[in-house]
């Protein structure tokens, strides 16, 4: 008999919505979406060790004000997986609420560390999205081309090297404040054929013929954000800015790690209090 796993880790990465259309909205109120998504070397970390019960720590730069109670995204996720027991400490690097997904990533990889130390199968896709619409693509951690509510996960090309500069001003946006103030909820969807990116500069071109359609209600609810795409737009070397989800978090697109980290080091010097990271998009 195999000598048990005691503890496991896993990362949590951000999710970032390079495009996101709102394609319609159905007779139950969910909102219809058409958006490639990726996901960045930077996030959260999950440490599930054996235990006799279910219990949750959480310590990190950006664990202020969270709650380890029930009805954490973590520990629901460890219920969903099974009854057993472990210790779970959850390391929060990314901001709350803020559009790169930090809690449905924590939720997934609280799924893939129990279960390698639990020895269980990880659930169907399906049933995660009762955790929330962004669990079943964080569960794998890809770039994918998410359709309907979330719930239909298409293969995309593969994304050249390129680079993320992250940031965001520390304002709340509520995303069905934001859904709310939507001009309009029947855009066009990308292309049915996806092209294929030789590079990041036609990955840039590719999203400037696209959109994040929560944006302009985004900056008309937190103008933070009209400050954060004007810093990333006068950096040397970004191909082009957007927000990401429903905000606040916006992103600069960059063809390698050294623009990117001088463009994160600029900003973080100007706006002192904004969360700023560089970080690949993983392949």
């Amino acid at each position: 008999m195999p000598f048990p796993i005691m503890t496991v880790e896993a990362f949590a990465p951000a999710k970032v919505n390079l495009t996101l259309h709102v394609t319609g909205v159905r007779t139950d109120g969910y909102h219809l979406l058409d958006s490639l998504v990726v996901f960045a070397g930077v996030g959260d970390r999950i440490t599930a060790r054996r235990d006799h019960a279910l219990s949750l720590e959480i310590e990190g730069p950006m664990a202020a004000g969270l709650d380890a109670g029930d009805d954490n995204l973590v520990l629901r996720a460890a219920r969903l997986l099974g009854p057993e027991g472990a210790a779970l400490r959850l390391t929060k690097n990314l901001p709350v609420a803020s559009g790169v997904g930090g809690g449905s990533s924590d939720a997934a990889a609280t799924l893939r560390a129990l279960a390698q130390l639990w020895r269980r199968a990880l659930p169907a896709s399906a049933l995660t999205a009762a955790l929330g619409a962004d669990v079943p693509v964080c569960l794998e951690a890809r770039s994918r081309r998410m359709v309907g509510i979330g719930d239909q996960l298409l293969e995309v090309p593969p994304l050249p090297p390129c680079w993320l500069v992250l940031v965001n001003p520390g304002v709340a946006v509520p995303t069905a404040q934001v859904f709310r103030a939507l001009s309009r909820k029947d855009g066009c969807p990308m292309p049915a054929a996806l092209p294929v990116w030789q590079d990041a500069a036609g990955l840039a071109d590719f999203l400037k013929l696209q959109r994040n359609d929560l944006e302009p209600a985004a900056r008309a609810i937190a103008p933070a954000i009209s400050e954060v795409l004007e810093a990333l737009n006068d950096s040397a070397g970004c191909l082009i800015a957007r927000m990401s989800g429903s905000g606040a978090t916006c992103f600069g697109l960059f063809s390698g790690e050294g623009p990117a980290q001088k463009a994160a080091d600029r900003i973080r010097k100007q706006a002192r209090g904004w969360w700023v990271q560089a970080a690949p998009i993983l392949s």
